[in-house]
């Protein structure tokens, strides 16, 4: 029973390490450290959204590549 605690808490432990892995903290994976701001500066903004005519041009364009590829797959 005991090494099933200490199996979980590796899984657990390895879990974490993932989650900020995959969320860009590498220097909190690699180093255990915390980033911290210094006074006085901005949190980094996020990139704006495309505009309504960049998105609807995008969505047509991947409306025709699904239809392509599910009429070629029609095909087979």
């Amino acid at each position: 029973m005991f090494e099933v605690g200490i199996f979980f808490v590796i899984v657990l432990a390895i879990g974490y390490w993932v989650a900020v892995w995959l969320m860009r903290r590498h220097d909190d994976v690699l180093h255990g450290d915390f980033i911290h701001r210094e006074p006085g500066t901005e949190p980094p903004r996020p990139p704006f959204p495309p505009s309504r005519a960049d998105r609807s041009d995008t969505l047509e364009t991947l409306l025709a590549s699904i239809k392509r590829d599910l009429k070629d797959a029609a095909q087979l």
